[in-house]
């Protein structure tokens, strides 16, 4: 199981080189050195599971979280040309997607983007991302956050699955969400109803959660 994460939120312009590179590292490099290691002896074994814990931004990316979402797709596009071949060895891929978390990992990420600087952006930014995706970020996870130990549960019956799927994801609020990205290839229906949302229907965004 690799489970081995860190978050990143806020304006791009007030993100370090290096602290998106600390990231790749962590949650995408991290995972590839993993894979390394055991899939050699799975391979001569002809037999094996490895069980990635991805995320639904690995699927859809979400506004002020585009360092994250990008680590998250990295491990879906891994994952996915990685699984074909794993199967010629009856080995199994299996990535698990939660939406929001409520755990300790989340909430550092927010009190840090409450306490940062964004003096590296403009006052438009700073204002969208302080006062609306902070705000409605809150209501997101008391209304569909899911608790550590429910993850787990998901994570377990993945594991014990006599055949077990390539994606699973954990908590069925996202899947509209997913359905919306498939059914328009040229992305314009997803990106137009997150953009009413985000600017124009935010208000009802947060009613509805509550």
């Amino acid at each position: 199981v690799s489970n081995a994460g860190v978050g990143m939120a806020g304006p791009l312009e007030c993100q370090s080189l290096a602290a998106m590179q600390s990231l790749m590292d962590t949650n995408f490099f991290g995972l590839v050195r993993l894979v390394k290691e055991v899939l050699p002896d799975m391979k001569r074994r002809r037999g094996g599971h490895i069980v990635v814990i991805s995320s639904i931004m690995g699927l859809q990316g979400i506004v002020f979280n585009d360092i994250y979402s990008a680590s998250k797709f990295a491990v879906e596009g891994f994952c996915e040309s990685l699984v074909v071949q794993a199967l010629r060895f009856n080995v199994a891929i299996s990535l698990v997607e939660p939406g929001p978390v409520m755990t300790e990992f989340e909430t550092k990420v927010y009190e840090e983007a409450e306490r940062a600087d964004y003096s590296r952006t403009d006052p438009e930014t700073a204002e969208i991302f302080t006062k609306l995706y902070l705000r409605n970020s809150r209501d997101v996870f008391t209304s569909l956050g899911q608790t550590p130990e429910d993850i787990a549960e998901h994570t377990l019956r993945v594991i014990e699955a006599a055949r077990p799927p390539f994606r699973h994801q954990t908590n069925v609020a996202y899947t509209p969400m997913a359905a919306l990205k498939h059914a328009d290839p040229s992305g314009a229906l997803i990106t137009d109803a997150f953009y009413k949302l985000v600017f124009k229907y935010d208000a009802v965004l947060r009613f509805g959660l509550r």
